[in-house]
């Protein structure tokens, strides 16, 4: 393959995952809403920083827990397991469009071949 042919399926692909992005952005921002705001309730009821509640959610919400940040409360602990079921949604939604954006580049790098 060649560095136009190239270019063009790398052009392709990122088209295709705009596309796809603005489609599920309603449900995609919300997600992203949910995870800053239950950081900031975590945060109020902890008694951490907004910046340390939002850090906390992300790295939960993704899945990572480094640990260094853990909620003493249950209703704390409640939400952060919440925060894990969102964050896999959230990771899905993203993978979902990414496969879709390949097989729609795929399709239309077997086209552009004939």
């Amino acid at each position: 393959m060649n560095l136009t042919r190239a270019s063009s399926v790398r052009h392709e692909f990122y088209k295709a995952v705009w596309f796809y992005f603005k489609v599920v952005w309603p449900i995609f921002s919300i997600l992203l809403l949910v995870i800053i705001a239950f950081g900031l309730i975590i945060a109020h009821l902890e008694g951490w920083s907004p910046y340390d509640g939002v850090y906390f959610a992300f790295v939960t919400g993704l899945t990572i827990g480094y640990g260094e940040l853990v909620p003493k409360l249950g209703v704390s602990r409640v939400l952060a397991i919440l925060l894990g079921f969102n964050g896999v949604l959230m990771t899905a939604t993203f993978a979902a469009i990414s496969v879709r954006a390949i097989e729609v580049t795929v399709t239309a790098a077997a086209k552009g071949k004939e």
